[in-house]
């Protein structure tokens, strides 16, 4: 499934729409951007609270496409920039995170 198609099943809010809407291949849940670095997959979502702009250096770092902001955090404008100037997906969610990786991975297996 594309970036898109996952945030419409979703129903997450999509963020800005400067991003190739590609296929997501993984997902990795974590809010320890060194975890995410060492873990993460590349054409992957990342699922976390972290809401500033290191996470988005940390997405482009491991080549993730999406970020998805869980627990409808508010995306401080810094952050929105980074993510479109790097072209990843900025997706925020009124679910928590342990709720959007369970429907991100049942999506993912089919």
């Amino acid at each position: 499934m594309t970036i898109k198609e996952v945030a419409a099943v979703l129903g997450t809010e999509i963020c800005h729409d400067e991003f190739e809407d590609k296929p997501l291949e993984s997902a990795y849940t974590s809010d320890l951007l060194s975890d995410v670095m060492g873990n993460a997959h590349d054409s992957g979502a990342l699922i976390t609270i972290q809401a500033h702009k290191n996470t988005v250096a940390v997405a482009t770092l491991v080549n993730v496409s999406a970020i998805v902001i869980c627990n409808n955090r508010v995306i401080p404008e810094d952050m929105l920039e980074a993510a479109r100037d790097e072209g990843i997906a900025l997706l925020r969610s009124k679910e928590n995170q342990f709720t959007v990786s369970g429907k991100i991975w049942e999506l993912l297996k089919q």
